[in-house]
């Protein structure tokens, strides 16, 4: 909502300035502030030292800021909504918002979170992207809810948004797979497909073994490569079998990701990349437009490659300092096979609709909310369907591949048409590592050595590592615990549904408050504390919001009529009372309901910087507020009796106080995923 005033105001500055001083600014040229305490207002303005500076410009002569803020101060005085305008310092323009007002309108309507500032046309992001050749892990998820959330935010923007996950099914890791079924436990498909256990763990373990398997003679690891060669050509009973693993495997990633809330629209494949020739395709625009380069000497020749100088300004113009890659990167080597650079840059010219190409796609997996997720195909007789052909992209992919991602976007920006491709970006997180008592919560053995570490790291390649439906599991059990104690009358089917939404909720919290080029150490007791800068603190603030309008509700109290016109005078006069005896100040409770509304102007922030933690920071901070005000006490007397205040007035304002605080908490959680349930 201060949003909307602050558009208002800018506005009406724009046109005094013009009619004032003949200068012609923009709302986007006007800076607003926050003033540090609600005494001194609501919003605050240093125009007046702008103004200065350009009329000094235009005239040769120095202005006093001050005397420019009142001057357009006086000509501001009737805009609706705002109280009244001071003057302070040497000349801030402090706005007071009509907080009573302010508060009618709150309660009249849900705001809108929808921003001004949206790019418009497609947005596509790409997430998770696991290679399906055996089961997710932490760190898959902590990319997963990243980018999960990153979706919540720019939806909620108001932006266009279409959810990829990219299946490497003809990489590296599935050869791997397919190795150790074929050559180290030598079954046919048939034997594959009647594995019974859970599929992605079984592969988890023979993952390990593979690693150990190629270290045994230089014959086996040639058989990594052999396979790689029959499963990129399609050939055999070997491409059969990668197929077949990875769709299953797909299949229990997809039903991991969704316990957490998580869901995708359409699954691109990087085979079908290959046999549909987007690659060939984008090679060809490559070379045409000079953004390759074909070297025929040097440690590169015979390679196609992109240069590191290209590379370099691509990295300055995005970070504005030196770049440290140094090398030429390769996109085709000397023996003709493509390199994942390559391969990407021809996904994402698809994503932008650059190819003239397209998959064909079939359903793939129905998700229990009844939406179907689409795969790639190369069938004809499939669906076509509306992916792809957006104006920018962002995929998030680990921090070690940003190296390579550089020249990705490089190579889509030099073929792009469409100017909004800059704002394409590679979000990079940093890794998930365990602190030692939860490596040993989930069943790891530590060495002395290891337990005096403040972390502990992980190896796929070794199998070992946090498997993500265990870490989840483990979760729910902890939370169960807890449900249990607390909530001794429900159901056992009722303890478990709050649980799982307690759970999942402190992991997802637990990732996104931290920025992601941060290293988390995982914690369970951290994670699922209720007290403190967590998942379960801020859910449990609306619980007992909830709550407490139940309770409302079961004494006859309406929660849900609008402030009306008669109030407002007295709520007014509320908000500027101070009572020491009572411990009742109507400036402590603006200061609470303007902090509430500051939820859009933190989404523009977490949007802008692509980063959920400043949304997840706000939600603890309000939460925190609320609580103090919840148990705020003077002279062991509760300062703010909610259900008990027989002043109509006063109650009417504490009603839509909490209402409002209880509706941006649940709002706030929403954009990053973590449900609240109904009691906890």
């Amino acid at each position: 909502m201060l949003l909307e005033f602050q558009r208002t105001i800018k506005q009406e500055m724009c046109s005094a300035i013009k009619s004032l001083f003949d200068l012609d600014l923009t709302p986007a040229d006007i800076t607003v502030e926050s003033p540090p305490k609600v005494e001194l207002g609501d919003l605050a303005f240093p125009i007046a030292f702008q103004l200065a500076q350009r009329l000094k410009a235009a005239t040769g002569t120095k202005q006093n800021p001050r005397q420019l803020a009142e001057k357009l101060g006086n000509s501001l005085q009737n805009i609706k909504g705002v109280k009244r305008i001071e003057i302070a310092g040497a000349g801030y323009l402090n706005f007071y918002l009509d907080r009573a007002n302010f508060l009618a309108k709150l309660s009249t309507e849900k705001e809108s979170l929808v921003l001004d500032e949206i790019t418009g046309g497609k947005l596509i992001v790409e997430h998770t992207s696991i290679n399906p050749n055996k089961a997710a892990h932490i760190g898959h998820v902590r990319n997963a809810v990243f980018g999960d959330s990153i979706v919540r935010l720019l939806k909620a923007s108001g932006e266009n948004v279409e959810v990829h996950n990219y299946i490497d099914n003809t990489g590296v890791q599935v050869a791997d797979v397919v190795v150790g079924f074929k050559y180290i436990e030598k079954k046919s498909l048939q034997e594959i497909a009647a594995t019974e256990e859970p599929f992605d763990y079984y592969c988890w373990d023979l993952y390990a073994k593979v690693g150990k398997f190629y270290e045994e003679s230089p014959g086996n690891q040639r058989l990594r490569a052999a396979t790689l060669h029959e499963i990129e050509q399609n050939e055999g009973d070997t491409a059969e079998i990668a197929e077949y693993i990875s769709q299953r495997i797909l299949v229990c990633h997809l039903k991991t990701m969704w316990r957490l809330g998580i869901s995708y629209q359409v699954l691109p494949r990087e085979s079908d990349i290959l046999h549909l020739n987007f690659w060939q395709t984008a090679f060809e625009k490559l070379k045409q437009n000079n953004a390759i380069y074909f070297e025929t000497e040097g440690r590169n020749n015979g390679c196609w490659v992109m240069r590191a100088d290209d590379a370099r300004d691509e990295k300055r113009e995005e970070k504005g300092a030196e770049n440290e890659y140094e090398a030429d990167k390769i996109i085709v080597r000397s023996n003709g096979t493509v390199t994942y650079v390559g391969k990407d840059i021809a996904y994402h010219l698809w994503k932008l609709g650059q190819l003239g190409l397209d998959f064909y796609y079939k359903p793939f997996y129905t998700y229990p909310d009844g939406h179907t997720v689409y795969i790639t195909t190369t069938e004809k007789d499939n669906n076509v369907q509306n992916f792809g052909n957006g104006v920018a992209y962002f995929n998030v992919i680990d921090v070690g591949q940003s190296y390579t991602q550089n020249y990705v976007k490089l190579g889509v920006k030099l073929l792009s048409v469409d100017n909004r491709v800059e704002r394409s970006s590679h979000l990079a997180y940093e890794k998930v590592v365990l602190t030692p008592e939860s490596a040993r919560e989930l069943g790891y053995e530590l060495s002395e050595q290891e337990s005096k570490r403040s972390q502990i790291s992980m190896s796929g390649r070794k199998g070992l590592g946090v498997k993500a439906d265990d870490l989840i599991n483990k979760l729910e059990e902890k939370a169960l615990i807890e449900v249990q104690n607390r909530q001794k009358d429900a159901t056992d089917q009722e303890q478990r549904e709050i649980a799982h939404k307690v759970a999942v909720g402190a992991l997802r919290y637990f990732l996104l408050k931290f920025t992601r080029n941060t290293i988390i150490a995982f914690d369970f007791s951290e994670a699922l504390a209720f007290q403190g800068e967590t998942g379960p603190y801020i859910q449990y603030a609306v619980v007992r919001i909830g709550s407490m309008f139940r309770k409302l509700a079961e004494i006859g109290e309406e929660t849900t009529d609008p402030l009306k016109d008669s109030d407002l005078e007295a709520i007014s006069a509320l908000f500027e009372l101070e009572e020491a005896e009572s411990g009742w100040s109507g400036k402590y409770l603006w200061s609470i309901i303007h902090q509430a509304s500051r939820l859009k102007d933190v989404l523009r922030t977490s949007v802008k910087t692509l980063e959920p933690t400043h949304v997840a920071k706000y939600a603890y901070q309000l939460a925190a507020t609320f609580n103090e005000f919840y148990n705020m006490k003077v002279d062991s007397k509760v300062s703010y009796k909610v259900l008990g205040e027989p002043d109509p007035n006063r109650r009417r304002l504490l009603i839509a106080l909490v209402a409002y605080v209880g509706q941006q908490l649940e709002s706030a959680l929403n954009l990053l995923g973590v449900e609240v349930p109904a009691k906890m």
